[in-house]
């Protein structure tokens, strides 16, 4: 392996994602392999502005508007595609907490697909493999509200929104085939799917590069 092997972790909140992000990190660290961990809201030079506007949107909903705050993350996102991706070590694997997927959760005028080319337009890089960590709305609702910072969203306030929010990440990643992981059992298991899938991708990366 030379270039690093780029994983994006996706989904609506609450899933259990950031619990997750750190027991594969750590089962990766304990096989020998080079883990880079990078957030993409804290890479982001323009995070002030689109959160502005992000704010404005959930006062005054409009399509316009939000495809707006479609594009400046969409700019974001090629951003430190050009600027921060590069300059991981080769032969690591990166795994980021949200790219550009997590807009099919968070969305709700503008198409998935019409997010998708905003962001392939821009070059943001397209990671080898995409996981969207999801549970029952219901389940991720009730750890949210078990949380000292609740939900913590500008988007989803009801239950009925979050139901929503799943269903629609649930579809986009029917259609994308990105790789779906169910946090509603032990971490335990959802760390052995998500390291064997990365493995199995790292393997099929060799055995091309040797042919």
């Amino acid at each position: 392996m030379n270039r690093p092997l780029f994983v994006s972790m996706d989904g609506p909140k609450g899933t259990g994602k950031t619990t997750l992000l750190e027991a594969v990190t750590q089962a990766l660290r304990a096989e020998g392999k080079k883990v880079i961990r990078l957030c993409e809201k804290n890479n982001d030079p323009f995070r002030r502005e689109t959160m502005a506007l992000v704010n404005q949107l959930a006062r005054n909903p409009s399509c316009e508007l939000e495809l707006q705050v479609c594009e400046r993350f969409a700019e974001s996102r090629a951003w430190i595609s050009r600027s921060v991706l590069p300059r991981q070590p080769l032969g690591s694997i990166i795994l980021i907490d949200r790219w550009y997927p997590s807009d099919a959760a968070f969305r709700r005028s503008v198409p998935f697909a019409d997010i998708l080319q905003l962001n392939l337009r821009r070059d943001v890089q397209v990671p080898d493999l995409h996981v969207g960590v999801v549970t029952d709305p219901q389940t991720s609702w009730a750890r949210a509200a078990a949380r000292t910072r609740g939900l913590g969203s500008t988007v989803i306030h009801r239950l009925e929104e979050q139901a929503a929010c799943t269903e629609a990440f649930e579809r986009a990643a029917a259609e994308h085939g990105w790789l779906l992981c169910r946090n509603e059992g032990s971490i335990e298991a959802a760390t052995r799917q998500l390291t064997t899938e990365i493995n199995n991708v790292l393997q099929q990366r060799q055995n091309l590069a040797g042919c």
